[in-house]
């Protein structure tokens, strides 16, 4: 039986006890493909509030992150939102699994695109928060300056456990430009290896089902992200929410969603070729509420993971 390292068994092989991840959005952040810096839109398919429920309870600003933001008005209150989601997750999983380690993760938007001093201030608050074992920041591969990886290099040196979660998506150009993602492949691999110089850990992001990929290509995306030596990896299928541009595609029958069983194989493939080293963090995804268009087995996760996880136990395959 292969047993592959998720994030459970990483925390609990590392330090012992069990390890929550704290999904942190804050006010002001974007990305370059929001504001019009490198596209227009977003991704076809994105909309955060849909994984990022905390984003519908922040106070709308005015005022938006990125590199050339010469001062931050709303820094202070970003730090009392940081503060705030922290504790309250906290507690509540204290509350309810004794859980009292954690790892805050930069959730929403590209958390690596704003000002050096804010990024710097708000990662620092993070770590000083009681028994926080390090980061894992989602961003993408056209948001990391050096003095970044050199800051969260320092942290590494300090003993934190630092993560960042690259979303690749596909390394087909093709496909990226057919999503709007107002970027490349290029340098990926050159980027991801200088990460891990730093004593960074990686974790990159593949979607399942993308418009025109055939399984071929979903698993050759798996094999070459691999072959960048990345430390974690997650896995999920592509969903189709309301207002967005994958919903017009959709609705105008420009696209048919993965099916179910479809994208259980792709994951037991995927898991046939993970190494023993590689943290898999995710095999799953989807929308719990009226926004969810298609499809339809993306609802419920938890009926996602019993009938993966089967899948996988029937090719010998412990996740």
């Amino acid at each position: 039986m292969k047993k592959i390292l998720t994030i459970g068994r990483y925390f609990k092989s590392k330090y012992r006890q069990r390890v929550r991840k704290v999904p942190i959005s804050l006010q002001g952040f974007t990305c370059p493909n929001i504001d019009g810096s490198v596209a227009k839109g977003g991704c076809t398919y994105c909309k955060n509030e849909t994984f990022s429920p905390s984003l519908l309870t922040l106070e709308q600003s005015n005022i938006t992150m990125n590199f050339k933001l010469k001062f931050n008005p709303i820094l202070d209150k970003q730090v009392e939102t940081l503060k705030s989601q922290f504790y309250n997750y906290s507690k509540s999983h204290n509350d309810k699994f004794g859980t009292d380690k954690y790892m805050m993760y930069f959730q929403s938007f590209s958390n690596t695109y704003a000002p050096y001093d804010t990024l710097k201030t708000l990662y620092s608050e993070a770590l000083r928060l009681p028994n926080v074992v390090g980061l894992s920041i989602g961003t993408r591969t056209d948001c990391i300056e050096d003095r970044i990886l050199e800051l969260l290099g320092d942290y590494v040196k300090n003993g934190k456990d630092i993560w960042l979660e690259y979303g690749i998506q596909s390394i087909y150009n093709s496909t990226l430009r057919l999503i709007n993602r107002g970027h490349s492949i290029d340098g990926a691999k050159e980027l991801v290896q200088k990460t891990r110089s730093y004593g960074i850990k990686v974790c990159v992001h593949l979607i399942y089902g993308l418009p025109k990929e055939t399984n071929d290509m979903m698993i050759s995306s798996l094999k070459e992200v691999i072959s960048w030596d990345i430390d974690g990896i997650k896995i999920h299928p592509l969903y189709i929410v309301k207002d967005t541009a994958m919903e017009k595609m959709y609705n105008a029958g420009k696209y048919e969603p993965i099916s179910f069983e479809n994208y259980a194989d792709l994951v037991v493939e995927s898991l046939k070729l993970m190494p023993h080293n590689v943290v898999v963090q995710r095999i799953s995804a989807g929308a719990h509420d009226d926004s969810l268009i298609a499809p339809r087995w993306c609802f419920d996760k938890n009926v996602q993971m019993r009938y993966i996880r089967d899948r996988l136990l029937e090719n010998g395959i412990l996740y």
